[in-house]
């Protein structure tokens, strides 16, 4: 059958036409050299049929990958990593925390700031010289699910609280932020822009969304990790440590988990390729 007529289903369960370039960019992205892409994109082509969905072909395309060269299929499975930090949101709260830190902030989770009206529990405060940001991070287990209009309508109130109340300006928050793992609503983003929240999403702003700013800081999460198991994560993620560079400062979190020398000397090798930068890139 022909690709071009091969319908998939999403997440969401609306389907669409299956489309080459998507899934050649999306293994692009993890790095994988020009060979190794044209032979994952002919054998994940042969196997289609009608109705397949975008999960099935991931996890194609993942294993292949994973055969080939396992950093590879580590970036390749980023998204999936966020949600895999946990279904309470709150690591996703410590990971985007730890992403500021480690752009030159200093943050807090979970500070109260007092506003006109009320108290508010802040998911994340984040300050970097005359910067300081409150964000409000909302986390969803459920792929297809958008942040909608009343997500930053409700935000902006809070914020609008805040600032009201402030009495020293230098002391104010000069940005609010909603962060999300997936995706904002059409309307949502023109609110946002409307009312000047600044709207973090996977792939929003563009070139500068969640997934941009981990393969360009190279701020991966623990979860990306194709030799940990998912119980040592979880124990990592209950010490905080939600990013693979923290591990690489923290190592004796391993000794704590009783990893072997060889498998620690493999782990530590596929962290070190993955956060640091790669002088030969295909």
């Amino acid at each position: 059958m022909d690709n071009e007529e091969i319908f998939i289903q999403k997440s969401s369960g609306e389907g669409e036409k299956f489309s080459i370039p998507k899934l050649h960019n999306s293994l692009k992205r993890s790095g994988a050299d020009d060979a190794s892409i044209k032979k994952i994109i002919n054998i994940v082509r042969d196997e289609l049929y009608q109705g397949i969905s975008t999960k099935e072909i991931y996890n194609r395309a993942f294993a292949l990958l994973k055969k080939n060269k396992a950093i590879y299929a580590s970036k390749y499975k980023l998204k999936k990593a966020i949600y895999e930090l946990g279904p309470t949101g709150f690591p996703f709260e410590k990971f985007i925390g730890a992403l500021l830190e480690f752009s030159g902030y200093d943050i807090q989770i979970g500070k109260i700031l007092q506003g006109k009206c009320v108290t508010h529990e802040i998911d994340v405060i984040a300050k970097k010289e005359k910067e300081y940001i409150v964000a409000e991070c909302k986390f969803h287990s459920d792929r297809s699910k958008k942040c909608d209009v009343k997500v930053p309508l409700y935000i902006h109130s809070r914020y609008q609280d805040i600032i009201t109340n402030c009495k020293d300006s230098k002391n104010c928050p000069t940005e609010g932020w909603v962060v999300t793992n997936t995706q904002f609503t059409k309307d949502a983003l023109i609110y946002g822009k409307c009312s000047g929240l600044h709207l973090l999403s996977w792939d929003y702003p563009s070139e500068n969304g969640i997934k941009d700013r981990i393969d360009r800081l190279r701020l991966y999460p623990i979860t990306v990790s194709t030799l940990l198991t998912i119980r040592e994560k979880q124990f990592l993620i209950s010490r905080d440590v939600v990013l693979l560079k923290q591990l690489l400062k923290d190592k004796f979190y391993l000794d704590h988990l009783g990893i072997s020398d060889k498998r620690k000397e493999k782990i530590f090798k596929e962290i070190n390729m993955l956060c640091n930068p790669i002088r030969n890139k295909s």
